[in-house]
C-alpha cells in the first residue's frame, strides 16, 4: 500500500474528511459539524481522527488506532511501534509501508474507523446518518409556541 491507495481507501468510508495538519501529516477523520462560535461556524477541522499518514519520507508512514489486544500483537512485529503521543490510546505507527500486507493494512484501518465510529455519541452517529432528520427537527421546534412564564 502507498499514500495514494491509503487516501482512496480512507475516503471511501462514510462521513470521512481529510486535511493536512501539523504541517506534514494527512489526517483522516470522521467529520462532524463544527460548533458555532458567536454566530459563525468554526473553521478548525472537526471530527475524530482514525488514521494519520506522514507526507514526509522520513519517520512513521502511517498510524492508526487499534484494540489493546491488537496493539500488543502489532508492536511485536518488525517496523511497527507504539505511536508517539498516542500509544496510551492504543495507536500504532508503521515505519514502512510494507510492514503489513495490503489486505492486513485495509483490515486494520477499517477496524480503526469502526472503533472511532462506535465511540461517537449515539446522537452524533444518528445526526451524521440522517442529516435531513436533524433539519426537520430544528424547523419543527421553531414552530412551537412558548408557554408564558408564571409570575409568583
Amino acid at each position: 500500500m502507498n499514500l495514494e491507495t491509503l487516501r482512496t481507501y480512507c475516503l471511501s468510508f462514510p462521513y470521512v474528511a481529510e486535511n493536512v495538519q501539523w504541517d506534514e501529516h494527512l489526517v483522516f477523520r470522521i467529520a462532524l459539524a463544527g460548533p458555532k462560535i458567536k454566530g459563525k461556524r468554526s473553521t478548525a477541522p472537526q471530527g475524530k481522527i482514525f488514521c494519520i499518514a506522514n507526507l514526509r519520507p522520513e519517520g512513521a508512514c502511517v498510524s492508526f488506532k487499534c484494540t489493546p489486544e491488537t496493539f500488543a500483537e502489532l508492536v511485536e512485529l518488525p517496523d511497527i511501534a507504539p505511536a508517539a503521543y498516542l500509544a496510551r490510546s492504543h495507536w500504532v505507527s508503521l515505519e514502512q509501508w510494507d510492514a503489513l500486507n495490503n489486505e492486513d493494512m485495509r483490515e486494520h484501518v477499517r477496524h480503526s474507523y469502526d472503533i472511532v465510529w462506535l465511540k461517537l455519541p449515539k446522537s452524533t452517529r444518528e445526526r451524521l446518518a440522517n442529516p435531513a432528520k436533524k433539519n426537520a427537527t430544528k424547523s419543527a421546534s421553531r414552530t412551537k409556541t412558548k408557554k408564558p412564564k408564571r409570575r409568583s
